[in-house]
């Protein structure tokens, strides 16, 4: 492996660019679109590219930012399979999470965002999951419209199919805590006479 000085990090290859970026554009299917056409800015306190197998690194308060997509994170691992697609791991570091926000389309101010200790995306099967004290929700104006959270949670984006566990592994475990969904609704309780006036 080589160390990368700091000022070749926006001389990444694509891929790692790529597929930090997929993998929390796939966490919703909503994500805002003209993100894609927006350059993608990458900070970091080192990078290690390793060419013959294929893996980039980068460590120490990693910050990733593509239009209005922000992800933050103490690690940044992407390894390119045969078939060349990616697979990227988010790690927040000891007692840190993988931070990530993104607008949504849909209107001028609905956002997602959300926490985990650790992020993994499989461009293979358009997977995404969340581990560890995970936490997504969905905003508009400010306002959480919906919010999931799990010590495990995915989104598998090719199938449109969410799944909440109580234990990292992914597997439910007896008396092993409890996922949460949050849902509000759409509608506004009609006003009385005297909230009209």
């Amino acid at each position: 492996m080589t160390n990368m000085p700091q000022h070749f990090l926006t001389r990444l290859p694509k891929s790692l660019i790529l597929a930090t970026c997929v993998l929390l554009s796939t966490a919703s299917a909503l994500a805002e679109q003209a993100d894609r056409y927006k350059k993608t800015i990458i900070e970091a306190e080192s990078g290690v590219t390793d060419n013959k197998k294929k893996i980039n690194a980068l460590t120490g308060d990693v910050t990733v930012t593509r239009g209005t997509l922000t992800i933050k994170t103490e690690k940044a691992v992407t390894t390119e399979a045969a078939d060349g697609t990616m697979f990227v791991v988010l790690t927040g570091g000891p007692g840190g999470q993988v931070f990530f926000r993104q607008k949504r389309d849909g209107g001028p101010d609905l956002w997602v965002e959300g926490v985990a200790n650790r992020m993994e995306y499989d461009e293979k099967t358009e997977l995404v999951k969340f581990f560890t004290k995970a936490h997504v929700k969905y905003l508009e104006n400010k306002k959480v419209t919906q919010e999931q959270e799990g010590e495990f949670l995915s989104y598998d984006s090719r199938n449109e199919v969410f799944v909440g566990t109580n234990n990292a592994s992914g597997s439910t475990v007896a008396g092993g805590g409890r996922i949460k969904l949050t849902i509000q609704p759409k509608l506004e309780q009609p006003k009385s006479e005297e909230q009209k006036k």
